[in-house]
């Protein structure tokens, strides 16, 4: 599904894309990554996830340099997101990998504290590993990678045994956002009638990503439409095509797959995502071992996340913010921090029955 979307996308002329070759020199770069990311999972799938342990907090020192280090490089597009990799013509990002680190970090750190994990000091280390990320991934700007730790972070807070009123509270928190930006995207609020009392809270650049009438939002929605019931078929559709679809490979990977191949096409695709996700919940339900059981859940949240929020902003409902969609959206960083963390599921798996 991947390749296809891709090479339909990046083609040169539209006009004669059907007499253009399957592998654009972007599918060639994504299947470079899926051949790397498969040698990643096959590694970690056959490393003794507990090890992990003993490398947590270095990987978590060595994410929050990096991350730091971002502010001390050029820009590209206007955020500081990547380094560039000198002489390879490639391009790395230290948040995707961040979320997986910190998934790993608060497991081991979970576990550890078990005996006192409700004391309030426990409570506030464990919210300070999320947050020094959280802030510095936010401060790029990129919200939408940003806002998948909170999930991940409620989640394994749940399982972890923290508090329940501190889940309690954040949850609460999560849900008044999310009503908030769904009345503002639904139009049930105006952006424009809230500028005045949000932008006291936040700042006005900050408050604009909430605006549901960018041409993006509205191009995204366009273009899920424009595929129907069964889609305008390979490299036939006009919209993203003509490449009236911004960010038709990468960000609105979604959009350019449903109008080619349509609510059929969707609603297989999700099938796929729900057997990914169920299967790699049971992976949590059969964990021998507390480490197991919340890198396991904290790694399927990090997974769900990526889908709802991507497929939720493409149909209207939640703000773009850059958010991949796993194993569709074109890059690497995406595609090898996905592998490894479908590896580190399987070695959980796999280990289930040692002890």
């Amino acid at each position: 599904m991947s390749l296809l979307v891709i090479s339909s996308t990046t083609v040169e002329a539209w006009e004669i894309a059907q007499e253009e070759p399957f592998i654009t020199p972007y599918v060639k770069g994504q299947i470079k990554w899926f051949i790397i990311g498969s040698f990643f999972y096959l590694f970690f799938a056959g490393f003794d996830y507990r090890k992990l342990k003993k490398w947590s907090w270095i990987l978590y020192v060595g994410m929050i340099v990096m991350l730091f280090g971002l502010f001390f490089t050029a820009p590209i597009q206007n955020v500081q997101r990547w380094y560039r990799i000198p002489g390879l013509g490639m391009m790395f990002q230290p948040s995707e990998y961040a979320k997986l680190i910190v998934v790993i970090t608060l497991s081991l750190f979970l576990e550890t504290r078990a005996f006192e994990i409700r004391t309030r000091s426990v409570t506030w280390q464990a919210i300070l590993i999320v947050m020094v990320p959280f802030l510095l991934i936010l401060k790029q700007p990129d919200l939408g990678t940003s806002l998948v730790l909170y999930p991940i972070a409620l989640v394994m807070f749940y399982f972890g045994g923290i508090k329940k009123k501190v889940v309690a509270v954040m949850s609460i928190l999560a849900l008044c956002g999310l009503f908030f930006v769904s009345l503002m995207f639904t139009g049930v609020l105006s952006h424009e009638e809230m500028r005045p009392y949000v932008t006291k809270v936040i700042k006005d650049y900050q408050f604009e990503r909430l605006n549901p009438n960018t041409y993006h939002q509205q191009a995204s929605q366009t273009a899920i439409a424009l595929g129907g019931i069964t889609g305008s078929g390979w490299r036939k559709s006009e919209f993203s095509g003509r490449q009236w679809l911004p960010a038709a490979h990468t960000d609105s990977v979604f959009a350019a797959y449903s109008e080619d191949f349509g609510l059929i096409g969707v609603f297989l695709m999700l099938m796929l995502f729900f057997g990914l996700i169920y299967f790699s919940f049971q992976v949590t339900a059969v964990a021998k071992d507390p480490f197991g059981r919340l890198l396991s859940a904290g790694i399927t949240v990090y997974l769900a996340m990526h889908m709802i929020v991507n497929m939720g902003m493409m149909c209207g409902f939640l703000p773009i913010t850059g958010v991949p969609l796993v194993m569709i959206t074109y890059g690497g960083s995406s595609v090898l921090s996905t592998m490894t963390a479908l590896g580190i599921l399987q070695s959980i798996y796999s280990r289930r029955f040692m002890f």
